[in-house]
């Protein structure tokens, strides 16, 4: 019963003229879904342990080779701010680049020792300037969180961990889900001091009696897994262990209420099979989907407090999407943009020691007329000299 040997939960026509039934469809649907959820999950659990090794290895020691250099070039341009060889045009560059560099060193890296010398060129100090921009992007954040999850999120949002962020999500929905069913529950309360027709009860009956066979049946299943494979009752030491690891998975399904899960090891187990599928009751199967579908927001829920925190550490909305993939593909066109922008920056140390080619370069460079805050793209240079990368 390994991995490649298993079997997925589904319904299949008994015959070629025969159609699904709507609960059928809806539960081959959610199966389906249910897999793909899950297997998107184990790829992110596994992508993300991959990606936070290599951001902590060569990405971290080269970010820190940028940064130093970086800080050796706003050094060089604060040193040649009062030469005389500047105008004051030259100087306003200086000063923009000047500021911009440190304010980025200090709110991406924590260089805050950049602090003095950023409030030196800066019209606002850098505490102020924190607090407008910190109230800014948590006001958007937190609407964009409010509209993608439909949760109401009181007071400021602290930006300053995601994984604090992604935890009150999980809470803010947790509470959503209980005050939606406390609602359902003194909904059907005042129901039921209503006086109810003969065929309301006999409905609530069913219903009732319906989510009892439910527990019992997933019970069941997990009785009948336990009692054929367990592996106390296994003499043959390479059984057992192969028992061993196929219980592990029916004690974890079984603590989850994973329906979805025990039928497949049913079926793995031939224990059920194809007929028994086919053959489930419309009015349980409905309540059966009820569970999966429950089942599926849970496992969507897991992985969006897996990748939530890497979107806002990426300065991605939460309702883009980012597959396993593209994460890592980006983070290795990071990690050779980073090296070239170190080899880059520091041929610009070399050069700028001459400070008339300082001068020539600042005279092709234009201060972007942009928001700011936002990426440099659009810097112009005379061929003759070195780009400013920053």
């Amino acid at each position: 019963m390994t991995s490649s040997n298993r079997k997925i939960a589904k319904i299949t026509p008994v015959a070629d003229n025969k159609t699904l039934s709507k609960a059928q469809k809806q539960f081959n649907a959610l199966t389906k879904k249910i897999d793909a959820a899950k297997k998107s999950l184990r790829e992110w659990q596994e992508t993300i342990s991959d990606y936070y090794h290599k951001v902590g290895g060569e990405y971290e020691e080269l970010t820190q080779l940028y940064n130093s250099e970086r800080i050796k070039l706003v050094q060089l341009f604060d040193g040649a701010y009062e030469n005389k060889l500047f105008k004051k045009t030259d100087k306003a560059k200086i000063q923009y680049l000047i500021t911009e560099i440190t304010e980025e060193l200090m709110v991406e890296q924590g260089m805050t020792e950049l602090k003095d010398l950023y409030n030196k060129y800066s019209e606002i100090d850098f505490d102020t300037l924190q607090q407008q921009d910190n109230a800014i992007a948590g006001d958007f954040i937190k609407a964009m969180v409010e509209q993608t999850y439909g949760v109401e999120i009181e007071g400021e949002l602290d930006l300053s961990s995601p994984e604090q962020m992604m935890n009150l999500l999980h809470e803010k929905l947790q509470d959503q889900k209980a005050r939606e069913e406390e609602q359902q529950r003194q909904a059907e309360e005042r129901r039921s001091k209503r006086k109810k027709s003969a065929k309301q009860l006999a409905q609530e009956a069913k219903k009732q009696q319906e989510e009892q066979s439910i527990s019992q049946s997933i019970r069941e299943v997990y009785r009948k897994l336990t009692s054929a494979l367990h592996p106390d009752r296994e003499q043959d030491p390479v059984e057992r262990e192969r028992k061993t690891g196929i219980m592990q998975r029916v004690n974890a399904a079984y603590g989850k209420k994973d329906l979805l899960s025990l039928l497949e090891l049913q079926l793995e187990a031939e224990q059920i099979d194809q007929t028994h599928m086919n053959n489930i009751a419309e009015d349980r199967l409905k309540y059966i989907n009820k569970i999966l579908k429950e089942q599926l927001d849970e496992l969507q829920l897991e992985i969006d407090q897996l990748v939530f925190p890497i979107k806002l550490q990426l300065n991605m909305p939460p309702y883009l999407l980012l597959s396993p993939k593209r994460l890592l593909q980006e983070l290795e066109l990071d990690i050779e943009e980073i090296r070239r922008a170190v080899s880059q920056i520091r041929e610009e140390l070399a050069a700028y020691q001459d400070l008339t080619i300082l001068k020539a370069s600042l005279k092709g460079y234009k201060i972007p007329k942009r928001p700011r805050g936002e990426d440099f793209d659009d810097l112009f240079f005379d061929e003759s000299t070195p780009p400013f990368r920053f």
